[in-house]
């Protein structure tokens, strides 16, 4: 088997013999890019998904798991470069990026601060874990599912189906609320009834009505407490516990809920009110006698 080196030499020397240009240069071009194809190729097929099974293996959820799969194809990347680099006798690849780096340092950390704030940002959610893929967070007043969390960036898919990019510097240097945190999300609902209305009644009506829909928990149980003396109405709040919500759950629960309320409230005779303004006061009409009567 000739040695690589050999192997370029002797492309070298063939190109030549056909009259190429440059023969050496072009012999060490295709040198470095048949070798980089075939060790990028392997590591690809080989050793990524190798990495990704024993990841799974060891029962590493997506979130972590996700992120280390990805350095993977980078390292993966780079050493085929720096191996196709010397293969195709360019000299030492980290001798190289060693010189370039010591004479672009200055204005490389100029030019990625941001880049690098939001690495530092990425690290800090990967091993803090405010949030995890699949989870429901808000912030800045955005609010959507996490999709996907990477070094830079987190995208985010809000519920009108909007995909977010968004910096992980602007997750990490302000407040963000996970609702779903512990896989379990209280709802709170005001219902308003009149103040001839009977509030035992009402109260049990709406923690009946709590207890039957299949999505909300029986622990903790549902509750109601009068909360409000408003105007024209006595609110009635209830709580309520969803598991594992999603959006669209959240939506669809609370929705079936007030609805089987009204309408056992409409079956009592509960009156749900609604404000009522009286105006009052004298209407005074000045220059009375200038106002010409209409033509019959």
């Amino acid at each position: 088997m000739i040695p690589l080196q050999a192997a370029n030499t002797y492309l070298a020397e063939r190109l030549a013999e056909f009259g190429v240009p440059a023969a050496g240069a072009v012999g060490s071009a295709v040198t470095f890019l048949v070798a980089f194809v075939a060790l990028y190729l392997l590591g690809r097929l080989f050793f990524v998904p190798v990495v990704d099974r024993v990841l799974r293996r060891r029962d590493l959820d997506e979130h972590a798991r996700r992120p280390l799969v990805k350095l993977t194809r980078i390292v993966t990347g780079f050493t085929a470069v720096a191996v196709a680099f010397t293969f195709a006798g360019f000299g030492n690849i980290l001798t190289a990026i060693a010189t370039i780096g010591a004479a672009a340092t200055l204005a490389i950390g100029f030019a990625m601060q941001d880049v690098l704030s939001n690495f530092v940002a990425g690290i800090f959610i990967y091993t803090d874990k405010p949030f995890r893929i699949g989870d429901w967070i808000e912030w800045d007043g955005y609010s959507g599912v996490v999709e996907d969390i990477s070094m830079r960036v987190t995208r985010v898919r809000t519920f009108d189906n909007e995909l977010l990019t968004v910096p992980n510097s602007q997750l990490t240097g302000g407040v963000i609320k996970n609702p779903v945190a512990k896989q379990q999300l209280r709802l709170k609902f005001l219902f308003g009834i009149g103040y001839d209305d009977d509030i035992d009644e009402a109260t049990e009506i709406i923690v009946e009505e709590a207890e039957k829909h299949d999505g909300i928990m029986d622990d903790p149980e549902p509750s109601v407490r009068l909360t409000e003396l408003g105007d024209s109405s006595v609110g009635l709040q209830s709580r309520i516990w969803i598991d594992n919500p999603s959006r669209s759950d959240f939506v669809k629960i609370r929705g079936e809920y007030v609805a089987a309320v009204k309408e056992r409230f409409d079956q009592a005779d509960i009156n749900i009110p609604y404000p009522n303004r009286t105006i009052g006061g004298d209407l005074q009409i000045q220059n009375v006698e200038m106002v010409e009567p209409a033509d019959d």
